[in-house]
C-alpha cells in the first residue's frame, strides 16, 4: 500500500518537473518535523524514533534550514528575518 502511494507521488512530481533535491529536502523536512511533532519536541525522542543519533538529528535540521535558505533563493523567494533574540512572534 505504502509503495503505491509513494509510486503515485513519485510519478507525479517527475511530470510536474519537480527536481531530485527539492523532494528530497521536502520528504526529510515533513517526515522529521512529523516525528518532532509526535515526540512533544524532545530531539531524544524524535532520534531514538527516527534511528539516529541526537547530534545527526540536530546536524539534518540545521542541514534542512540551510538549503531551505538555498532553495527559496533558487525560486526567487526571500526567507523571512529571524526574530532577535528573546522575541517571540504572536
Amino acid at each position: 500500500m505504502i509503495s503505491e502511494r509513494l509510486e503515485k507521488l513519485v510519478e507525479e512530481m517527475v511530470d510536474r518537473g519537480v527536481h531530485f533535491d527539492d523532494a528530497v529536502h521536502e520528504f526529510e523536512k515533513r517526515f522529521i518535523s512529523r516525528i518532532l511533532g509526535r515526540c512533544d519536541g524532545s530531539l531524544t525522542k524524535s532520534a531514538d524514533t527516527l534511528g539516529m543519533h541526537r547530534n545527526t538529528l540536530t546536524r539534518k535540521m540545521r542541514q534542512l534550514q540551510t538549503e531551505a535558505s538555498r532553495l527559496t533563493r533558487r525560486q526567487g523567494r526571500r526567507l523571512p528575518r529571524p526574530l532577535p533574540a528573546g522575541r517571540v512572534m504572536v
